[in-house]
């Protein structure tokens, strides 16, 4: 019976111990959980895991290898206490040591005695007991953790339970942390390469306005985004005529800035060989019918300025109507308007207005015309024209009006416009 009694009494005070134990134990799994959940970075989550977690668990070296599918590789990606083998170490998987058993088979390996351990390699002198742990979230291999001991047999069954816990955690945490800094990555290089376009793409737009006397003529566009689909050009046609070109290519972003720079080139090859603004867009069209997307199209207007006949010249491909300010009131010069460029072959008429004192034309994008409020109320061509009638209006005060039109709701499409006003200087009949 006293010997009864005693086994029961042992078993009574170890068995709180051992409970207590395991909570402190759970404890530090729930604690080290949280502390890396929310860590993005994934070098200061990797030092979290090695430094200020594991080690917690009364370990002598940890190591955390990732997953390199391409070369079917591990690369070591954070250690602690590791003398041998410093950050980016590889190791094959199936091939070396337990990281590259674990991860070719998934399943932890744990060596009490790692001198008897026949996939175990020499590391650490002092090491005597390792478990190699994969990383997996859904199936996918993430990494592999590992940590060793400098005594024999060190982790407990129970304490291996508690780092596959924790492994699963980690895994989630480093998969995370890889996609954010993958995404993070992505959009650094699209937005360096967006800066990049609007830079080319500002560089293809005139660097200054032409000198031609009896005229002041000025361009302006703004791209909702980084980059746009509108495109306004001044073309030197040699012979003391400018062209002027005011194009919006359908949808935004880097596709309409690609199909603008190709319609640019081609434009102003056909006009630099002296067509009429008719031959010109009858000629482009037919060349971008054949080479654009299906579903593309380009509104253009292209017009011919003449200084010594005092004319403009225009053919209009599918775009708003030209303006033109002057002292009897303001004309949208509607004309026999072809197709949108790009659709389907077909030719286009011209028309030619003179250009009396003080009177300006006006090209433009919807971007500005069809700008809208809060309440959807567009800003209208007769607000364009409005402004541009004041003796201050220009093409800069033209474009911040729009924007206070808007109040906040910021261009949701490119803004362009071309002033051409003749007789430069000191106009007091609008």
């Amino acid at each position: 019976m006293a010997t009864g009694s005693e086994t029961v009494e042992t078993v009574a005070v170890g068995h709180p111990t051992f409970v207590e134990d395991h909570l402190q134990d759970l404890l530090k799994l729930q604690k080290a959980a949280q502390k890396i959940t929310s860590i993005l970075d994934l070098d200061e989550l990797i030092d979290k895991i090695v430094n200020d977690i594991a080690c917690s668990f009364g370990c002598v070296e940890i190591n955390v290898y990732l997953h390199d599918a391409e070369r079917c590789e591990l690369v070591l990606a954070g250690q602690r206490d590791c003398t041998v083998h410093e950050k980016g170490h590889r190791l094959k998987i199936g091939q070396e040591g337990l990281v590259g058993y674990v991860a070719s088979t998934g399943q932890m390996r744990y060596a009490p005695d790692v001198r008897r351990d026949p996939y175990y390699m020499a590391c650490e002198k002092d090491t005597l007991s390792e478990v190699a742990i994969p990383l997996h979230v859904g199936g996918e291999l993430v990494g592999v953790f590992t940590a060793s001991h400098s005594e024999e047999d060190a982790f407990t069954a129970n304490q291996l339970k508690l780092f596959q816990g924790l492994c699963s955690h980690i895994a989630v945490a480093v998969q995370n942390a890889i996609r954010f800094q993958f995404e993070r990555s992505e959009r650094e290089k699209m937005s360096r390469e967006a800066q990049e376009a609007r830079s080319i793409q500002q560089a293809l737009l005139p660097r200054s306005s032409p000198f031609i006397p009896g005229f002041e003529v000025s361009g302006l566009s703004v791209p909702a985004g980084a980059v746009g689909g509108d495109w306004y050009d001044f073309i030197d046609l040699r012979d003391g005529r400018w062209g002027l070109v005011l194009a919006d290519v359908s949808g935004k972003g880097m596709a309409a800035a690609l199909l603008m720079s190709a319609t640019r080139a081609m434009a102003r090859s056909l006009a630099e060989n002296s067509c009429s603004p008719a031959e010109v867009l009858t000629k482009l069209n037919q060349l971008l019918v054949d080479d654009f997307p299906s579903g593309r199209f380009v509104t253009m207007v292209y017009a011919v300025l003449d200084p010594s006949a005092r004319t403009i010249t225009f053919a209009n491909a599918g775009h708003l109507p030209p303006a033109l300010l002057g002292v009897a009131g303001t004309t949208f010069l509607q004309s026999e308007m072809g197709l949108p460029l790009g659709i389907r072959r077909g030719g286009y008429s011209e028309s030619v207005i003179s250009l009396n004192d003080c009177d300006q034309f006006v090209l433009y994008s919807d971007g500005i015309t069809e700008a809208s409020d809060a309440s959807d109320e567009e800003y209208g061509a007769a607000r364009l024209a409005a402004h541009l009638r004041t003796g201050d209006g220009s093409k800069e005060s033209l474009l911040a009006d729009v924007r206070s039109f808007v109040d906040g709701e910021g261009l949701q499409d490119d803004a362009t416009v071309i002033v051409v006003k003749s007789n430069a200087g000191p106009c007091t009949m609008f």
